[in-house]
């Protein structure tokens, strides 16, 4: 297998794929900025969903190839906030707020900074060893509060080619969506689920119906599942432990 020096120490090719995966979510993100720019909203919001998709693959990964590294992990937080912080608060601004009254920026700094505010918390309770392993993150982790927040995009895409929700509806989300992020409202997360043996067969069928329902309706589908994922959020605030953990 191909190796490159750093450092002086051999590190083999697969060892920092998953910095490459990074690199590669990271440059997605700066994409979808350009195109919003652009006014090519569609693949701005499909750029940030693959941004999304690499962020949950960089991890596995370096865990897989033995590829954690502390220059992996400063990497995948500063994506993260480009991807996540950034890249999305800017595309709602360039399709709902642009050319409005200068009010209109305020909820996208709102937004960014409940991202790094999240981020910050994650970091800091990763390097005292505080992070709780468990069920629940503590409030919305990075990646589901970029995929809430671009929900009025969805539902316009879904129905018009405009948006149907007016700029201070749009901004009012924003808000609601960052300060879901800094809450401490005890958050399902995925990566702790498990399959009984005799129901995996149904969970495959019904992830090959959902990817089905993502290709034909794609706006309409991730709406929908940003309700459901609303849903299981209020079902922490109701029914959800104490303490959660802190996630990115």
């Amino acid at each position: 297998m191909s190796r490159l020096s750093l450092r002086g120490r051999d590190v083999s090719l697969a060892q920092i794929l998953p910095n490459l995966v990074t690199i590669a979510a990271i440059c997605a993100g700066l994409t979808a900025i350009r195109f919003g720019l652009q006014g090519q909203y569609e693949m701005a919001v499909k750029l940030i969903l693959a941004a999304a998709v690499l962020d949950a693959l960089d991890g596995r990964l370096a865990r897989l190839l033995d590829g954690c590294s502390p220059i992996g992990s400063e990497l995948d937080s500063l994506g993260d906030f480009l991807n996540f912080g950034v890249a999305p608060a800017l595309v709602l601004y360039f399709w709902g707020h642009q050319g409005l009254p200068s009010a209109t920026w305020l909820p996208v700094l709102v937004y960014a900074i409940c991202a790094v505010l999240r981020l910050a918390r994650f970091n800091v309770a990763a390097k005292e060893g505080s992070e709780a392993a468990g069920d629940y993150f503590t409030g919305v982790p990075a990646p589901a509060g970029a995929l809430l927040v671009m929900f009025p995009l969805y539902i316009s895409f879904a129905i018009a080619d405009e948006p149907v929700f007016p700029a201070p509806v749009i901004g009012v989300h924003m808000v609601l969506v960052g300060l879901l992020m800094i809450s401490t409202i005890p958050t399902r997360s995925f990566k702790s689920l498990r399959i009984a043996p005799g129901r995996v067969k149904f969970a495959l069928l019904g992830f090959a119906a959902l990817g089905s329902a993502l290709l034909t309706y794609p706006w309409a589908v991730l709406a929908a599942l940003c309700i459901g994922y609303l849903g299981l959020v209020l079902h922490g605030v109701v029914a959800g432990p104490g303490r959660g953990r802190a996630g990115g």
